[in-house]
């Protein structure tokens, strides 16, 4: 095995180390994670928030047990498939070992480390940015007609991993245009390649048309109810921070697709990532849509600095870039990630305060970084609800209704009596059973409010079986009640309620 291959080895690995001790086992799955893991019993072209390519991979974690250890694994996989590829980029810049390992550095102790830290779309879509990249390199490279149907491929399961890579087209496209590159465009394998991206695409579209475009609707309704909300000073603070450690090395690269003669053929890159950004600072997109971006660009920068420090004198700073990567990683790691016991967090906020981690949403403070108190109160909820459907099911078909996709996911994940929990929220509005006449409810909500007086009145007992007690958990208070003995069919009050909400 080459030195080289051996030191890339090296990383992968500690990839995976990293990934799974910056987790303390006091916390459990992410609200999302259960939503995306859910997704595996219900295999569609598309749901309403996500493309389909995260339900393939959870079917796969369902095919090898289910386990939080494969949960972990799969998102740990794609982030080291990240750095594999910009390690292969920098091979085809003809970059030196320093310019490997400083890359491999970078992308190891950055942000990369808390997106693939959670089963999310996130961590296939900024593997997916990075690999189309590395294929437009090896095609301006070679002009060999097989990349360009390698990056239409590519992106065509991009676009079925996230919508979010749309962008990459929408910024590059007229980059392309503003440089000698315009030549791809009388390329007629070009638009053989995109056919080949939109037939990959297609069963997704249909999907959409035939489900009344939701991906349209919930874009709405993140821009009304989330990026409404989007600070543009706060995006830009965001992005200087992602790869804090080599955010040197990334302005190194745009100097370099300018300037650096070897990078001449590149130069739209640099044009490519300003209409990008400018694209999603217009559209008031969140600060992490835009990570898919950088890696490569560390790629650039890591190229032009090996060259800029391989003679004389400046070899002695190849050292300080190496350890800078390091040296930042040290006060991420003490507050970035569910690493400290909920009780430590909680007696040591001034550790957390300083960096506005203990503010929420709601715009006040709290024990615990409001990423972590999602982790928290889902086995608690879980045997709870399970405890009183053991009970229930033996008089009769029984439902299990929750307010949000957190609470019924975690409820599918952890229960052991086969419970298939639903919600009017998210995706679980589509998978409701309603070939079963219900004789008992289960309903968990977020707050108690009125519902034994409410939805009592419709059966013959009623009573709250109990409360998510985790005062750390973002769940805490969370109700579980408890109505058996229907006097009604409750499926006719089920549809209406589903009709509602889908005419909103």
């Amino acid at each position: 095995m080459k030195k080289r291959y051996l030191i890339l080895l090296l990383f992968i690995v500690a990839k995976f180390v990293l990934q799974y001790i910056l987790i303390n086992p006091e916390y459990e799955l992410q609200r999302d994670e259960y939503l995306h893991l859910d997704q595996a019993n219900h295999l569609a072209w598309g749901y309403l928030s996500v493309p389909p390519v995260s339900s393939w991979l959870a079917w796969l974690i369902k095919a090898l047990g289910n386990s939080e250890f494969w949960v972990k694994f799969f998102p740990a996989l794609l982030g080291a498939f990240t750095m594999v590829i910009v390690w292969k980029t920098i091979e085809e810049l003809k970059g030196s070992l320093f310019a490997l390992v400083l890359a491999s550095l970078g992308l190891l102790f950055s942000v990369l480390l808390r997106i693939n830290m959670l089963f999310q779309p996130n961590s296939m879509d900024i593997l997916f940015w990075t690999l189309f990249f590395y294929i437009l390199i090896l095609y301006v490279n070679t002009e060999k007609i097989k990349w360009l149907y390698w990056g239409g491929l590519v992106f065509g399961i991009g676009i079925l991993s996230k919508y979010n890579i749309a962008f990459l087209a929408l910024g590059f496209a007229p980059a392309l245009l503003m440089t000698k590159q315009r030549k791809i465009f009388a390329n007629p394998h070009l638009y053989g390649a995109a056919l080949l991206a939109l037939i990959i695409i297609l069963p997704n579209l249909l999907w959409q048309y035939n489900n009344g475009f939701p991906v349209i609707h919930h874009m709405k309704e993140l821009a009304d109810t989330q990026l409404v909300n989007v600070n543009r000073f706060d995006f830009f603070k965001s992005q200087l921070l992602f790869f804090i450690g080599v955010t040197f090395v990334i302005l190194f690269g745009f100097y370099a697709l300018l300037f650096y003669k070897p990078f001449e053929k590149l130069s739209f890159f640099f044009w490519g990532f300003v209409i990008t950004i400018g694209l999603f600072v217009f559209f008031k997109a969140k600060n992490y849509y835009a990570i898919g971006l950088y890696p490569i660009y560390i790629a650039f920068g890591s190229v032009y600095l090996g060259h800029l420090l391989k003679n004389g004198w400046k070899r002695f700073l190849q050292p300080v870039c190496l350890l800078h990567p390091v040296i930042l990683f040290i006060p991420m790691y003490n507050v970035s990630f569910p690493n400290k016991s909920p009780e430590f967090i909680a007696s040591h906020p001034e550790i957390y305060s300083r960096f506005g981690d203990l503010r929420w949403e709601d715009g006040k403070d709290h024990a615990l970084p409001q990423d972590f108190a999602d982790m928290l109160g889902w086995k608690e909820l879980a045997q709870k609800v399970d405890n009183e459907y053991a009970s229930l099911s033996k008089t009769g078909n029984t439902l299990v209704l929750c307010d949000n996709y957190g609470q019924a996911g975690a409820i599918n994940y952890y229960s052991t009596k086969g419970i298939k929990a639903v919600s009017f929220n998210a995706d679980y509005i589509n998978w409701f059973d309603l070939s079963k006449n219900y004789k008992n409810l289960i309903r968990v909500k977020d707050r108690p409010e009125d519902e034994l007086q409410k939805t009592g009145a419709f059966f013959e007992h009623s009573k709250i079986v109990g409360f998510v007690d985790n005062k750390f958990a973002r769940e805490k208070g969370t109700v579980v009640f408890s109505f058996e003995g229907a006097k009604i069919d409750i499926r006719k009050r089920l549809q209406d309620e589903m009709i509602k909400i889908r005419s909103r």
